[in-house]
């Protein structure tokens, strides 16, 4: 049973992380974690100090919990770039801080760090607007690039074949044959996926507006200590190596690619094909399980249909389960995630402890604790 401690500044509850319910537990790392949360109240996504949060936190976790592995998402310049679109001066001393970040938690914690650069982002040329169509168009969460398509008329295809902005449809089936090597449960995927050309964004949710959006990041820089690594799908094999000597951190810095990596890297296949992974659950789970995740929740599923009383994993988001074979779940020994990035710690990284900022379309809700083992 995972338990799930939210932290609001005010108050403290315990949860059923599978439930939902309330619980209660004492137990000596229930009382730790609590420990924790109450002395680093998370400052907001976009926030000054929101990087230095994540830091202060896994450091803090890293003396009462000795763990030997750490995954840690640095998110604040991904917020910022997305809805604020910073000049250059503000832009380079957000890159320049989040790495300076990145230095003190391995100097303070003496973890060997692995380094990884999501992609970078560009501004929006073009907003795609596919609320009139006969039949339906999802697009999925934090995912720009791409949407799923229901039930489209034959009117409603030669309009979309006639947008500038999109560059291909494709068919469920040529989703499928992609990843022909993954196992594939065609249960969620949509009837075609809209790709949009780069630069190009979708706008079909209730999201806020982005102004910045991830371009096309066939390659990611992921730091040169890992060694040669030619896909994201090989960064949790070569992790698990390094553990067998070393106390090793998981870095992902949010919003910066090859372009402004401050560190020596191995830029590494961020794709498949034509497909590019933007920086949500299936990127991450990637790069977490070391397989080609696309088929749980693909893009443009309706994830809407299982959003209900009965849903499991209430404070989730859209996931309904606990995804298996991640990292930190097949690492034997203590681990920790610490993370500016909502939802993600406890889902994607598989680590006995996770905490993040508990935060919902940029609204400061306080954190989450996740106890799993």
């Amino acid at each position: 049973m995972s338990l799930a401690i939210i932290d609001a500044r005010e108050w403290q509850n315990v949860f059923d992380l599978r439930t939902g319910r309330k619980r209660q537990d004492n137990s000596p790392k229930s009382q730790m974690l609590k420990a924790v949360l109450r002395e680093h109240p998370f400052p907001g996504d976009i926030a000054d100090q929101g990087n230095q949060w994540v830091t202060d936190t896994a450091l803090d976790l890293v003396n009462r919990y000795d763990p030997s592995f750490a995954f840690l998402i640095y998110a604040q310049q991904y917020y910022s770039f997305r809805f604020e679109h910073p000049g250059e001066a503000k832009r380079e001393h957000l890159i320049d801080s989040v790495f300076a970040e990145v230095e003190r938690f391995s100097k303070e914690s003496g973890f060997f760090p692995v380094v990884v650069g999501t992609g970078d982002m560009i501004p929006v040329d073009e907003y795609i607007d596919l609320s009139r169509l006969d039949g339906l168009a999802i697009t999925s969460h934090w995912l720009t690039r791409y949407a799923g398509l229901y039930g489209m008329s034959s009117q409603d295809m030669r309009y979309l074949q006639e947008i500038a902005g999109i560059e291909r449809l494709v068919k469920k089936e040529e989703f499928m044959s992609l990843f022909s090597d993954e196992p594939v449960d065609a249960e969620h995927l949509p009837e075609y996926l809209a790709v949009a050309r780069e630069g190009c964004c979708f706008r079909s949710t209730l999201l806020r507006r982005p102004v910045m959006i991830p371009s096309h990041n066939y390659f990611i820089p992921v730091s040169a200590e890992l060694g040669k690594v030619s896909s994201i799908a090989d960064v949790s094999s070569s992790i698990e190596a390094l553990l067998q000597g070393k106390k090793v951190a998981l870095i992902l810095v949010e919003g910066v690619g090859i372009r402004d990596f401050r560190l020596p890297y191995t830029p590494c296949s961020n794709s498949k094909g034509w497909y590019t992974y933007e920086n949500g659950e299936a990127q991450y789970l990637t790069i977490s399980t070391g397989k080609h995740q696309v088929f749980a929740y693909p893009p443009g599923y309706k994830s809407y249909q299982e959003d209900d009383e009965n849903k499991g994993y209430p404070f989730s988001g859209y996931l309904t389960s606990l995804p298996s074979g991640t990292v930190g779940e097949r690492f034997g020994g203590k681990s920790i995630a610490v993370g500016n990035r909502s939802m993600f710690m406890h889902t994607v990284t598989g680590t006995d402890i996770a905490i993040e900022c508990f935060a919902r379309n940029l609204s400061n809700q306080g954190c989450l604790g996740v106890i799993h083992r």
